[in-house]
């Protein structure tokens, strides 16, 4: 087999999935399609690494991905979204999904130009599987933890919030790091007991922690240009 198949296989399968998510949420199986989001996102982080280990890494399988990226992290998260929290808004539900689709593929696009102009060691905005990701984890968390606790109208304004800051961030230009070079070096041991236990974390209640795990990302952007910020103030004064 033609090593390059390889990661656009995977990138085939990111794009089954987020199909798929669609079907269900047409189908109204909301969790189902949530769940089979993080399948995508499983197939997207593979078909980069094998591409990179391969040393099969093509502008036809960045398109290829991206466009694939733009069904399964942008249409899925914002349809079923939608379709769960906002169709009851009228305009105002299905433009804020628009929003994410629209500001998920400008994200797309910029990324697209970068990566043949410069190397970053992180990303530039919010990632839009991780954006894809939080909304399917907080429909996850909401109908595990809040469903029966809060009244309608606050999930549905959480939602809105989440989505419209994740639009946001994801043409912004927030630095988010970026997990591309592997367990090397010294502190891998570290690395590998840290990704354990948070899988023993996870494990013991997915739905609540890995919405946190989305958000504390999701957050980690704004933390970092605040801190950045607050340096340069502080060296401009001592200047």
């Amino acid at each position: 087999m033609n090593l390059y198949v390889l990661p656009n296989l995977l990138t085939t399968g990111n794009l089954f999935f987020g199909f798929y998510s669609i079907v269900c949420t047409l189908q109204g199986n909301y969790s189902k399609a949530a769940w089979v989001l993080f399948i995508a996102m499983l197939m997207d982080i593979l078909d980069g690494r094998v591409a990179r280990i391969t040393n099969t890494t093509s502008m036809f399988g960045v398109n290829y991905d991206s466009l694939a990226d733009l069904v399964s992290f942008g249409i899925a998260p914002s349809l079923l979204t939608y379709r769960w929290a906002f169709e009851g808004l009228g305009r105002i539900g299905w433009l804020v999904a628009f929003l994410f689709v629209a500001c998920g593929a400008l994200r797309l696009a910029r990324f697209n130009v970068l990566v043949t102009k410069e190397k970053t060691k992180d990303f530039l905005g919010f990632p839009i599987p991780a954006a894809a990701g939080l909304m399917a984890s907080y429909y996850l968390f909401v109908s595990d933890k809040l469903v029966e606790l809060c009244p309608k109208s606050v999930i549905v304004g959480g939602a809105l919030l989440l989505m419209i800051s994740s639009s946001l961030l994801m043409v912004s230009k927030f630095s988010y790091f970026a997990l591309k070079g592997g367990l090397r070096g010294r502190g891998s041991f570290t690395v590998v007991l840290a990704f354990v236990l948070v899988i023993f974390v996870i494990a013991s209640d997915p739905h609540l922690f890995i919405f946190l795990s989305f958000l504390g990302y999701f957050l980690s952007g704004v933390g970092r240009a605040l801190v950045f910020k607050r340096s340069v103030s502080a060296v401009e004064a001592d200047g």
